[in-house]
């Protein structure tokens, strides 16, 4: 295990790295592609298919998460494409771990009196920054 110091000057070092700043503007836009689909998904399964808001919740992520792997291996991280199915492996652990998150949070926020819809889709964003860096660093990292 590293150092703290030198993890600080490691985050410091890819901070001043153009292409990282890239890389997350393009993991942004996959995201906020993701999250339009992962909303739509959800709002159709809670009010048309009357499913519970947990059910819908892990049913538009199933939706979100596949769209989400394919533009980032095919646009934001093209250049770390590894195997197709263990990098997707990967790319779902680390999509379960945010979604066990989002979950508790929505369970919160819901408990709270916020509504199904908008609590959802503040949970989608506070687990956003969870998801990217799992992804950089374990999914599409460097080999």
């Amino acid at each position: 295990m590293e150092r703290p110091d030198l993890l600080h000057v490691r985050a410091a070092r890819a901070l001043r790295r153009p292409h990282n700043w890239i890389e997350l503007a393009k993991f942004s836009t996959v995201g906020a592609i993701g999250y339009v689909v992962n909303l739509t998904v959800y709002t159709l399964l809670l009010r048309q298919a009357d499913v519970h808001y947990l059910g819908a919740a892990t049913g538009s992520f199933l939706v979100a998460v596949t769209n989400n792997y394919l533009l980032n291996r095919l646009w934001t991280f093209r250049h770390r494409r590894g195997h197709f199915a263990y990098q997707g492996m990967q790319f779902f652990v680390v999509a379960l771990i945010a979604l066990s998150a989002n979950l508790v949070l929505l369970r919160v926020l819901v408990a709270f009196g916020a509504g199904k819809i908008v609590a959802q889709a503040v949970a989608i964003v506070l687990v956003t920054p969870l998801n990217f860096v799992g992804n950089k660093l374990w999914s599409f990292r460097r080999r």
